[in-house]
């Protein structure tokens, strides 16, 4: 029989025997069943809402690690910060700007829009400090990490260039500031923007700012670029200042020194026409030299012989004595081709000219010219005080004082006079001329003028001047010229010794002299 189930098994692949019933799971009974079904389904609801549940909390914490990452790295904030389109004039807005100086305790809590050079960043744990900088005038603008400024917004405004120009909106708050010119406020920042990015400076503005130290050179620009002095701080020499004069420009002395010499020519002005003066513009380009000697710029003029103008002299003289304008003034440019190097010369500079006539004596043209000096000066303290005190705290003088540091002396010999000066009536080696002096140097050199027509032949030929070279000049006092005098004065040389300042170049925007002519 065990034989028998061996075959079969073999045969038929199973065991010989009654077959049993197996049931497969999900068998079609089970499918049947409705409350199986509803079973099975909840449970996948559930399984399902339990793993969305969990999606989006997981989405919602990568969103906002993410939306916090953006934060500190400012992505999607260019309105806080970041480097402004170029300002090509596009468009105009709605935008008001509000100037430096109007930055005060006054106006704490104030939202202000301000623009200025980055003078100075420095970085203080989670802020920044930055002081910007336009014209006379410094503000203090904060800013510090938190919920409102991104981290990036202060590495931003760290990695901004010194002298950079950039634009800044913040809430005025009242503060104790020593480091800026508004030193009763600063600028809470809400954003920075830079408009132009500087390159690397040649100087810092700080060294370019730095108090005087030792006693200047009489003679040139100096040699040199930086050098440390025997304070041992570093100080920009006066060579490198006229090589980058943009940059120098821009110190708080620097931007006094100019204001104070713009002062003197709107006072000058102001003087003069208070006394029935009429402004004149003379030409620059002459047939020969206005005062004689070989001391000028020829070049060629359409095929004729020209020169610069050493002075507006021939042509003011014209216009008061004999065009019936009687009193004159110009300010305007000067040439002289002297090679002299001095800390006092320049071969260009600013003259202020004025010619009047006279009824007795060139004492008259004193009278006016002590009016002149005495109102320049005293205009000059009562209205630049701020500025006076900008150039002393770098460049330390003494006030000019009257009768001192101020005069003026008079008949100087004749020969050492230019060919139109009126001999002295009392000695013929001496002339009708006068010197005005501040601090012991020169700042005007003035005569009466001769006005007889054979008198001046009769000089210019002492001085070997051609007659066809000043003929136009002597002709016009043919026809009735009355008795003159005047003077000339020199610009710079007035703002350079009224604020002691020991170059010449200091009080020259751009100075011209035998070894400069750039920038």
């Amino acid at each position: 029989m065990l034989a028998l189930k061996l075959t079969y098994k073999e045969e038929f692949g199973e065991d010989y025997g009654p077959k049993k019933e197996v049931k497969e799971k999900g068998s079609a009974n089970q499918q049947a069943d409705p409350k199986n079904a509803e079973k099975a389904a909840r449970k996948k609801a559930e399984k399902e809402a339990k793993e969305a549940k969990k999606a989006a909390a997981r989405a919602e914490r990568e969103a906002q690690a993410k939306a916090k990452s953006d934060k500190m790295a400012g992505v999607g904030m260019g309105d806080l910060f970041g480097d402004r389109e170029m300002i090509r004039s596009q468009a105009l807005t709605a935008a008001r700007w509000t100037p430096l100086n109007d930055v005060s305790a006054g106006i704490a809590g104030k939202t202000v829009t301000i623009r200025g050079h980055v003078q100075t960043t420095r970085s203080v744990g989670k802020g920044v400090f930055c002081l910007l900088r336009s014209s006379l005038y410094t503000v203090q603008c904060v800013a510090f990490a938190g919920k409102d400024i991104p981290e990036a917004m202060i590495k931003y405004i760290n990695m901004v260039s010194p002298e950079s120009v950039v634009d800044v909106t913040g809430v005025v708050s009242a503060a104790k500031v020593d480091s800026a010119t508004q030193s009763t406020a600063e600028l809470q920042m809400s954003s920075f923007h830079c408009v132009v990015k500087a390159a690397p400076l040649p100087f810092t503005m700080e060294d370019a700012c730095r108090p005087d130290a030792d006693e200047e050179a009489a003679v040139g620009e100096y040699t040199g670029e930086e050098a440390t002095s025997s304070d041992g701080l570093v100080r920009v020499g006066q060579e490198m200042r006229l090589d980058y004069r943009w940059l120098d420009l821009r110190t708080p002395a620097n931007q006094s020194i100019f204001r104070i010499e713009s002062m003197t020519t709107c006072l000058f002005r102001e003087v003069l026409l208070k006394q029935d003066f009429v402004e004149i513009h003379t030409p620059k380009i002459i047939g020969g030299a206005s005062e004689g000697g070989s001391d000028v710029f020829q070049l060629d003029y359409f095929g004729s012989p020209a020169c610069l103008a050493m002075s507006p002299q021939l042509h003011k003289q014209i216009l008061c004595a004999c065009s019936g304008f009687e009193r004159v003034f110009e300010t305007g440019p000067v040439f002289r081709a002297e090679n002299s190097n001095t800390r006092r010369h320049m071969c260009e500079f600013t003259g202020m000219d004025f010619e009047m006539t006279i009824k007795e004596h060139y004492y008259e043209v004193l009278d006016v010219l002590s009016d002149l000096f005495i109102g320049i000066f005293d205009g000059i303290n009562e209205r630049c005080k701020d500025q006076l005190e900008s150039v002393r705290a770098q460049h330390p003088f003494e006030d000019l004082k009257y009768e001192t540091d101020f005069f003026i002396m008079d008949e100087y010999p004749l020969a050492v006079r230019p060919f139109y000066t009126m001999p002295n009536p009392k000695d013929p080696n001496l002339s009708n001329s006068y010197d005005v002096f501040i601090r012991g140097q020169e700042i005007l050199s003035g005569a009466q003028r001769i006005h007889d027509p054979e008198l001046l032949v009769e000089r210019a030929k002492a001085w070997g001047i051609p007659y066809d070279s000043i003929r136009a000049y002597v002709d016009s006092f043919k026809h009735g010229a009355q008795p003159h005098g005047g003077g000339g004065i020199g610009l710079s040389r007035v703002v350079m010794l009224f604020l002691g300042l020991k170059n010449i170049r200091k009080s020259a925007f751009f100075p011209r002299t035998p070894k400069r002519i750039s920038p």
